[in-house]
């Protein structure tokens, strides 16, 4: 069964429907605009990019990953896995993530995980197969499914700068905890994942 996903105009669509219903979120529009897609290729590659990006900036999570892409020359189960941990290591990669993604390229290679069958899996049922693979976390598998499948009611619990972004833009004393972020974002359904987008073009803005 193939699900609703962003696109350009139905993430328009969907700011303009949380600035008519959030004053806040309203200010960020008429500032800026629609937020970027921020679309990424849904598969294998889009998941080790997520891994590597877990507490460390994205810039230099995405050198990490350019890295790794020159090194294998196809950013594939097959050549991470014929590579090994070790090598992996050897690009730039911290033991701990080597190992999350050498075992991710493992079970997609030998038909643990399947991604190709996430559509036609309920989002509790695929985000279930993807949390069983270590080093897939809840934030993970929540931007796996906001970026790469564009889900648009998808709100990724943890991340930093949306907390740090719902304090300015709440008035909060300090960054939003996971519970404030879910009791705010509630308002927001269905249209979690534009109103993250908003909020970090927000936060992005401010730096």
């Amino acid at each position: 069964m193939k699900r609703t996903s962003l696109t350009l105009e139905n993430l328009d669509y969907g700011a303009q429907q949380l600035a008519a219903v959030d004053a806040d979120l309203g200010r960020i529009y008429t500032r800026l605009g629609t937020p970027p897609l921020w679309a990424r290729e849904p598969g294998f590659a889009s998941l080790v990019h997520i891994i590597l990006e877990q507490q460390i900036s994205i810039k230099a999570a995405q050198t990490v990953f350019e890295r790794l892409c020159t090194h294998l020359g196809e950013m594939s189960p097959q050549r991470m896995v014929s590579a090994g941990e070790e090598e992996l290591k050897a690009f730039g990669l911290t033991r701990q993530k080597a190992r999350y993604c050498f075992g991710l390229a493992d079970r997609i290679r030998n038909g643990k995980l399947n991604l190709e069958q996430l559509d036609d899996l309920s989002d509790t049922e695929g985000r279930g197969a993807l949390l069983a693979v270590p080093g897939l976390g809840p934030w993970s598998v929540d931007v796996y499914y906001l970026m790469a499948l564009r889900r648009p009611d998808v709100w990724p619990l943890g991340d930093l700068a949306l907390a740090a972004a719902m304090q300015e833009v709440k008035q909060l004393d300090a960054p939003a905890t996971h519970q404030q972020q879910v009791d705010i974002a509630s308002a927001w359904s269905p249209w979690r994942a534009v109103a993250a987008r908003l909020l970090w073009m927000h936060y992005l803005d401010s730096r």
